[in-house]
C-alpha cells in the first residue's frame, strides 16, 4: 500500500508542475485505450461493450486530428460466445471498429496456438507482439513487432508486448514468449534509432511488469492491460494508463507535443492530459450493435433454458472468488466432486468469470452456467498424495493479497490458514473426511484439466495420476448443470471450508 501511495503522490506532484514549451509547432495526439474486454455486450446493461467502445472511438476520431486507438488484449476469451466460436465474434466486431494497435493478452491463447494464429490472421487491423515467436523463432503470420505512425511531422513509435505469463494462465503451446522488459527496451531503442520522437509500449502485463517497464525509462507512454484496474500515472517523465475492463471506461490520453529543431538538433517536449471516459450513457455504434444483436439472437435459442434455482445468494465477482470461500465456488467444486465421485475437489477462483451476483430464489439457466464457466475446461480425476494436495493448497493461498486467480475453491475438505505468514507456509491445518490430511496417504481429487497440467502455477497437481484425463472428462459446465438439475434447488453458502486466522487484516492488499 505504501508503494501505491508513493506512486499517486508522485502523480499529484507531477500535475502541479507546469510544462515548458519552446517549440516551433505543437501537435496534439490522443491515445485511446481499452483492455480486458471479452464480453461483446459489456459486463452490465449500463456501461461497456463493443458498441459503446466503437461509438467512443468514432466520436474521438471525428473530433480530433490524430487518434491512436490501442487495445491491450484479452479480447477473444473468456466469454459465453467464445465457448461456441473460439472468439471469432470479437474479431468480427474489432474489424468494424479497427484498432490502430492490438496486442494479444494471455486469453488470446485459451484455445491453443492454432486457434490463436487463425484469429490473429482474421484481424483487419495491426497486431503487435515483439516478444512473441513460434517454436522456430519466426514471427507468426502478419503479427509485427512495432509500427511507426506520423502525426504532423512527429514520429510515434509503438511496440507491442504480449503477456509473458501466458504459460501459467493459458495455453500457448510451443509458442515462445520472451520477457517483456528486455524485448521492449530493445524495440524502443530500435524505434528511436529509426527516428521515433515519442515511444509507446502497449503491453498486456501485470503490475510488476508494468512497474519494470515504467522504471526502465525506455518509453514515454505505457498503455497496459491485465489488472482490470482504472489507473493513470505520470511522474513528469513517463506516463502510464490502464482502462479497467469490458469497455466500462475508454481511457483517453491527450498528449500535447512540441518539436523544436535548432542547430540540427531535434527536441520533443510533451505533456499528457488524462480523460477516463465512462461509457455509461453512451449510445452504441449502430453497425457494431447490429452485429452484436445477431450474435445474441443465436445464443438465446440455445441458452435461455432454466436448469434449476438457488435458495441462497451467489456472488461470482472477481474480488470474492479470488480472496475467500464463495458460495458459487462451493457449488462448482461440489459438482466436480460429485461428477467424478472424488474424495476432494479444487478449482481455481479465476476460472469462474460471471462477475455478478444472484439473489436468493434466482433461476439458474444454461446461459448463467456457461457465462460463469466460459473456458470450456473439463473435470479430471487424479489419484494424488496428501503431500501434493497440501503443496497445491499452499500455492493457491500464496498470493491472496493480489487477488490472484489461483485462489482455491474447494470441496470435501476444510483448510485453516494464516495469511500473515510467508507464502508457502500459510496452511495451518487440513481436514479431509473429518480427519487430518495424511501427507503419505493417497486421495482422489477432482480438478480442471488446466490446473492438472500445471496451469495457474499448480505444478503440484502434475504429480497426480490421471484416472479421468482431459480427453475423457466432461465439461465442468455440464457437471454443474447436471448437479443443479438433479437437485432442482441448490443452497450453497460459505460454511468454513476455508478459514483465515488473524482476521480480515491478514488479507488486506499489500500493493
Amino acid at each position: 500500500m505504501a508503494s501505491t501511495l508513493r506512486w499517486f503522490a508522485a502523480f499529484v506532484i507531477a500535475f502541479s508542475l507546469q510544462p515548458s514549451f519552446a517549440a516551433a509547432k505543437d501537435v496534439s495526439v490522443t491515445f485511446l485505450l481499452v483492455n480486458d474486454a471479452d464480453q461483446m455486450a459489456g459486463s452490465s446493461e449500463m456501461r461497456g461493450g463493443y458498441a459503446r467502445i466503437g461509438a467512443v472511438v468514432a466520436r474521438e476520431r471525428a473530433e480530433r486530428d490524430h487518434v491512436i486507438f490501442a487495445h491491450a488484449g484479452d479480447a477473444i476469451s473468456p466469454s459465453l460466445m467464445a465457448g461456441f466460436d473460439e472468439g471469432a465474434h470479437i474479431i468480427t466486431l474489432l474489424n468494424i471498429i479497427k484498432p490502430d494497435v492490438f496486442v494479444p493478452g494471455n486469453h488470446e491463447h485459451d484455445f491453443g496456438p492454432e486457434v490463436f494464429a487463425r484469429r490473429m490472421g482474421e484481424a483487419e487491423f495491426p497486431v503487435l507482439a515483439a516478444n512473441l515467436r513460434d517454436e522456430d523463432g519466426n514471427r507468426i503470420g502478419a503479427i509485427a513487432d512495432t509500427r511507426m505512425i506520423e502525426a504532423d511531422g512527429v514520429k510515434i513509435g509503438i511496440v507491442g508486448l504480449t503477456a509473458e505469463d501466458s504459460y501459467q494462465k493459458s495455453s500457448p503451446g510451443t509458442l515462445e514468449i520472451a520477457p517483456a522488459l528486455a524485448t521492449g527496451e530493445d524495440a524502443a531503442e530500435a524505434l528511436r534509432a529509426k527516428g521515433a520522437d515519442f515511444v509507446v509500449a502497449v503491453a498486456h502485463a501485470g503490475r510488476e511488469v508494468d512497474r519494470a517497464l515504467f522504471q526502465s525509462r525506455a518509453f514515454d507512454l505505457i498503455l497496459s492491460g491485465d489488472d482490470h484496474d482504472l489507473m493513470v500515472f505520470f511522474d513528469g517523465k513517463t506516463a502510464m494508463a490502464e482502462s479497467k475492463e469490458q469497455g466500462e471506461y475508454v481511457t483517453a490520453v491527450d498528449v500535447r507535443m512540441g518539436i523544436e529543431e535548432k542547430d540540427g538538433t531535434r527536441t520533443l517536449s510533451w505533456w499528457p492530459e488524462f480523460r477516463p471516459i465512462d461509457t455509461a450513457g453512451v449510445i452504441g455504434d449502430s453497425a457494431v450493435q447490429a452485429k452484436i444483436d445477431e450474435f445474441q439472437a443465436d445464443l438465446s435459442k440455445e441458452l435461455d433454458v432454466a436448469v434449476g434455482k438457488t435458495k441462497t445468494g451467489l456472488d461470482s465477482r472477481r474480488a470474492t472468488l479470488r480472496t475467500e470461500e464463495a458460495a458459487i465456488g462451493n457449488l462448482v467444486a461440489d459438482a466436480m466432486r460429485a461428477g467424478t465421485a472424488a474424495d476432494v475437489a479444487i478449482t481455481n477462483g479465476g476460472g469462474i468469470r460471471g462477475n455478478r451476483t444472484y439473489e436468493p430464489g434466482a433461476t439458474i439457466t444454461r446461459r448463467d452456467i456457461l457465462t460463469e464457466l466460459p473456458f470450456g475446461n473439463v473435470t479430471v480425476k487424479l489419484e494424488i498424495s496428501g503431500a501434493a494436495i497440501l503443496e497445491a493448497l499452499e500455492h493457491g493461498l500464496g498470493d491472496v493479497e493480489n487477488a490472484s486467480g489461483r485462489f482455491p475453491q474447494i470441496s470435501g475438505m476444510r483448510v485453516t490458514a494464516d495469511l500473515t505468514k510467508p507464502a508457502g507456509e500459510r496452511v495451518e491445518a487440513v481436514e479431509i473426511g473429518g480427519r487430518p490430511l495424511d501427507p503419505g496417504a493417497v486421495y482422489t481429487l477432482a480438478t480442471n484439466d488446466f490446473m492438472a497440467d500445471g496451469g495457474d502455477g499448480y505444478v503440484a497437481l502434475t504429480k497426480g495420476h490421471a484416472l479421468i484425463n482431459g480427453r475423457d472428462g466432461r465439461l465442468i459446465a455440464n457437471d454443474v448443470m447436471a448437479f443443479v438439475r438433479s437437485a432442482g434447488e441448490v443452497a450453497p453458502r460459505p460454511e468454513g471450508r476455508i478459514t483465515f486466522l488473524k482476521g480480515d487484516a491478514a488479507r488486506a492488499p499489500k500493493d
